[in-house]
């Protein structure tokens, strides 16, 4: 009996031929060890898996030819490389260029430290978990997509949130990816924002837009995407609308809904000038958490509830009180807001809300304090970041420019070289 041992990667996000040809071709050198990787580790390259962790071990299980399952919670395999001393080292042969080419070096180099061999197996072409899932965009259900905010925030250190106002701007918050090192950044999801999509129509931000009106754009928005959607409710509405919206929003496929404590005429957070604006009851406040959570069909459907306290002026004992008021009602997550220029007001807030027993999962909208990055965030405790309106920020002076250039010049031309050729943006949708 051959009893070398044969590690072999996988993610097996969607269990295809590869898979099995790699654990076949693996079988004949030893005990094939899988380092099935974690959503976590998945997440830092890709999107986070289709079936979680326990559901793809399950699956792996009970595969021919596997004699043990490791979880690998990172793409680093010097741990186990460390600790296993495997024979072989099994990997197909598509890590030789791109973002893994790194970690194939160090595994090389580790191996050899360890008198091991690395096998690697030929790409099965016209085949990979990518494509697959690529295929299945037409076949996600709003079930399913409800559900992955909520394994996100259990899987990521940060969960990254870009406003998203059209299906255009979807594509982008789909699609785009920075190589950093060897990681792959992209956005996590996506946020409806009740600004940009009242400006998108020319209208205040001042619930002037009816939620029916947003319905609608949200239904194109899922057809070209995948990633979950946050819905900006602001204060909810009246409270016999609000069953109805929350229905809606789950039956669309959204993940969370974020409902903020001020009440009366709508006057956007960021102004100022806050004189008249004024903050619910936490006794009427924590009624419409309770409605939303009886209301819901699912845990999955999450309720983010956002504390207006520091933008009010009312300081940090006022906000602790309502987030240890909401999250007790039944909020999920926890929006603390603020106008400042600085993280300071929302440091102090979560310094002393994440010792309580009432510590709910923290979102941050850096639109103001917008120097704060991703990293200081996470030390501070935070799990979620809203880029909540820079894209259509972004678009309008760009419009404006394109139409002062052709009145400037009588012609299109000199922008040409600066925007999107006809081609591209044909391009764009696939």
């Amino acid at each position: 009996m051959n009893n070398k041992i044969v590690y072999v990667p996988l993610a097996v996000d969607i269990l295809h031929s590869g898979h099995l040809n790699i654990i076949s071709k693996a079988k004949k050198y030893g005990k094939v060890v899988i380092g099935l990787l974690s959503d976590n580790a998945v997440a830092e390259y890709k999107n986070i898996p289709s079936l979680e962790y326990e559901e793809r071990y399950k699956i792996v299980k009970n595969l021919k030819n596997v004699h043990k399952i490791i979880k690998q919670d990172t793409w680093d395999y010097s741990k186990v490389l460390n600790s296993l001393k495997p024979d072989y080292f099994v990997h197909g042969d598509d890590w030789k260029k791109g973002i893994q080419k790194k970690t194939r070096q160090k595994v090389i180099r580790l191996l050899k430290k360890n008198k091991g061999k690395l096998i690697e197996i030929p790409y099965t072409k016209n085949i990979s978990s990518s494509s697959i899932k690529s295929d299945l965009i037409n076949h996600l259900t709003p079930t399913s997509r409800v559900s992955i905010l909520k394994r996100l925030i259990d899987s990521k250190k940060i969960v990254r949130i870009l406003e998203s106002h059209s299906p255009l701007s979807g594509l982008i918050a789909e699609n785009m990816k920075f190589q950093r090192g060897n990681k792959t950044e992209q956005f996590d999801g996506m946020w409806s924002s009740s600004l940009t999509d009242s400006s998108l129509k020319g209208k205040p931000d001042n619930q002037s837009l009816d939620f029916s009106s947003r319905f609608n754009g949200l239904g194109d928005l899922f057809d070209v995407t995948t990633k979950p959607l946050i819905f900006d409710a602001d204060n909810g509405g009246r409270l016999e609308h609000l069953p109805f919206t929350v229905r809606t929003l789950e039956r669309l496929g959204v993940s969370a809904i974020m409902i903020e404590d001020k009440i009366g005429l709508k006057k956007n957070s960021l102004f100022k000038d806050q004189s008249g604006a004024k903050q619910d009851s936490i006794k009427d406040f924590c009624k419409k958490i309770d409605l939303i959570k009886e209301t819901r069909n699912s845990k999955d459907f999450l309720i983010g509830a956002r504390i207006e306290s520091f933008i009010l002026g009312k300081g940090l004992q006022d906000s602790l009180k309502r987030a240890k008021a909401y999250s007790t009602a039944g909020a999920d997550l926890i929006l603390i807001h603020s106008k400042e220029n600085t993280p300071k007001e929302i440091f102090s807030f979560s310094k002393v809300f994440r010792k309580t027993r009432y510590f709910k999962p923290l979102v941050s909208v850096p639109s103001t304090y917008s120097r704060t990055t991703e990293t200081m965030l996470i030390k501070n405790g935070f799990k979620i970041v809203i880029y909540a309106n820079q894209m259509l920020r972004a678009s309008y002076p760009a419009m404006e420019n394109v139409a002062k250039t052709i009145l400037k010049n009588r012609r299109s031309f000199e922008l040409e070289k600066k925007i999107s050729s006809v081609k591209e943006v044909i391009n764009l949708i696939k």
